[in-house]
C-alpha cells in the first residue's frame, strides 16, 4: 500500500463585475436573466436544471448548469449542487429549470425537490430565494410568487 494520496485543491475567483452588477429584486428580473442565458434552441427540447449563485447583496455571481435531462425530466445531484454553492461561497441561490412542454405548473416532484434543497441549504446558512420554471414561449412560474417558498 502506498502512502501517497491525491491533493485536494479548492479555488474560486470572483470577478469584479459581480460587484458592479445589479441586485436581483424580483422573479421577473430572474426570469429575463435566465432566458438570456438559456439555449433558445433546446429550451423546448429537453429539461435542464440550473442554479443562480448569489452574494450577500443578491448580486449574481454566476449561473451553473447542474444537469441536462430528457423531454420529461432531469436528475439533480444534491452533492454536486452544494459543492458548487460552497465552492463559490454563495449565500443565496435561485433554482431554475425548464418545462419543454410549456406547462407552467410545479409538479409534485418539483415541489419535493425544492423542499429537499431548502432543508439541506439550512445546514449551510444558504437561502433558497426562488425556484423558477421556464417555458419555451418565454413565460415563467415562480415558486416564491405563488407562496411555495
Amino acid at each position: 500500500m502506498e502512502d501517497q494520496v491525491n491533493e485536494i485543491q479548492i479555488s474560486y475567483r470572483e470577478k469584479l463585475s459581480t460587484l458592479k452588477s445589479n441586485s436581483i429584486t424580483n422573479s421577473n428580473d430572474v426570469a429575463q436573466l435566465l432566458f438570456k442565458n438559456w439555449d433558445a434552441d433546446t429550451i423546448g427540447l429537453n429539461e435542464c436544471f440550473k442554479i443562480l449563485l448569489l452574494n450577500q447583496s443578491n448580486k449574481v455571481k454566476g449561473i451553473y448548469a447542474l444537469s441536462i435531462g430528457g423531454i420529461t425530466g432531469t436528475l439533480v445531484d444534491m452533492r454536486i449542487l452544494f459543492a458548487i454553492v460552497l465552492k463559490t461561497l454563495s449565500v443565496g441561490i435561485i433554482l431554475a429549470h425548464n418545462h419543454p412542454s410549456g406547462q407552467l405548473k410545479a409538479s409534485e416532484a418539483d415541489k419535493q425537490l425544492t423542499k429537499k434543497i431548502q432543508q439541506a441549504a439550512v445546514l449551510f446558512d444558504v437561502k433558497v430565494l426562488d425556484h423558477i420554471i421556464l417555458a419555451p414561449d418565454r413565460n415563467y412560474y415562480s415558486f416564491a410568487d405563488h407562496g411555495l417558498l
